[in-house]
């Protein structure tokens, strides 16, 4: 019998995706062969995940958890969105959400983190679970926000079971105020987030490159006037811009006559302390993944051999 060495349980699970444990057990029951062992995990279903993953996942949901000064952020893709209603698929992603508390926040690390109950990572926890479901899946993004003192409030859109959604949002704020008030001041802020989805806290924070490109357009929406003029109508342009994208300067959503920063400095009487907000995330199902069109009629033509 061949010794199982840590390599050969790699070279099983890069060739299959299954989980490291599945991979030794394969390994074990088939004496150290991989061809052999292969055959087992397909017989056992646990040789799916490999297949799968050059599929588009732009589906799946998105999971909001926190714990005291820490909450997470967290998305996990799926194919279709009819696994965002599998309960196996809700409680990996909120089991996922919490291990993350205890990590960095990083998406590796997440991924590398134990899974509570099974001697596994949770990267192999959810490679068992394409497998059973038959769906290409994979942890996306995350991100950790930490308070020294206040709360980081959340917010859920779309939700179809508690912190889990298509939207998700956390709101940091720093303050030594009352947390309860706080707290219903922050869930505001972050659906104003979800709903007018800012993309930077202040100007400080808007890329050189973004604000380089907007004064162009309107320079050459106004080219033929004097450069004085022009440059004037470009910094009114600019200022009119950040109030459209930065967070502190948007019209509050739910009082369009204030900006944030304005209701956060009204605030801080009835909170009995200064508040400071000091970042956010606002991570949306699938933005960004390029999803693949496909006619439909053209798909049941073509099956039935027409032209």
């Amino acid at each position: 019998m061949a010794a199982i060495t840590a390599g050969l349980v790699k070279e099983l699970r890069d060739k299959t995706g299954a989980g490291m444990m599945d991979c030794k057990v394969a390994l074990t029951e088939t004496a150290g062969d991989i061809e052999a062992a292969i055959d087992w995990l397909r017989k056992k279903g646990l040789a799916k995940a490999a297949k799968k993953a050059g599929r588009v996942a732009a589906e799946g949901l998105v999971a909001v958890e926190s714990s005291g000064h820490y909450a997470i952020a967290l998305e996990v893709n799926a194919e279709t969105d009819f696994v965002a209603r599998n309960i196996d698929f809700q409680a990996f992603v909120r089991e996922a959400a919490k291990v993350a508390l205890n990590t960095d926040g990083s998406v590796e690390a997440v991924a590398a983190a134990h899974f509570p109950g099974a001697s596994v990572t949770v990267q192999e926890k959810l490679a068992s679970l394409i497998a059973t479901i038959g769906e290409n899946m994979n942890l996306r993004r995350s991100v950790k926000l930490e308070v020294s003192g206040g709360v980081i409030a959340s917010y859920v859109h779309g939700a179809v079971a508690d912190g889990l959604g298509r939207i998700g949002v956390l709101v940091a704020l720093e303050s030594e105020g009352n947390v309860v008030k706080l707290s219903a001041l922050g869930r505001q802020i972050a659906m104003h987030v979800a709903a007018l989805n800012p993309t930077a806290l202040d100007a400080a924070g808007v890329p050189a490159e973004t604000i380089a490109r907007e004064k162009a357009i309107l320079l050459e929406k106004h080219q033929g006037k004097p450069a004085n003029v022009q440059d004037k109508i470009a910094e009114s342009g600019i200022k009119t811009f950040f109030k459209e994208v930065t967070l502190l300067e948007q019209p509050f959503v739910h009082d369009g006559s204030k900006s944030v920063a304005q209701v956060l400095k009204e605030n801080e009487g009835a909170v009995g302390a200064p508040i400071k907000l000091t970042g956010f995330v606002r991570y949306a199902l699938g933005e960004g993944i390029e999803k693949e069109e496909t006619d439909f009629a053209a798909e049941v033509a073509a099956a039935a051999g027409q032209s």
